[in-house]
């Protein structure tokens, strides 16, 4: 599995549980200020987008966790 599959797969992972919690429909619900972790996971994930910057990457790479390479034909 390459940093750019796991990021993704905590990102909505994050989303999903910060949702759960902030949101007063859910079950889960504790605090509507849950929802501030869920627009800063989504902007973290526009600005990486644009910068190509991510602070989990960069983690997962001291890890040992490569890259994915493309190969555009």
């Amino acid at each position: 599995m390459n940093a750019e599959r796991i990021v993704r797969i905590v990102a909505g992972f994050f989303i999903l549980l910060s949702l759960s919690l902030g949101v007063e429909a859910s079950p889960l619900f504790v605090n509507q200020n849950f929802l501030w972790f869920t627009a800063f996971v989504g902007a973290n994930l526009f600005q990486s987008g644009f910068t190509q910057v991510c602070p989990l990457t960069s983690i997962l790479a001291k890890f040992g966790i490569k890259s994915a390479t493309c190969n555009v034909r």
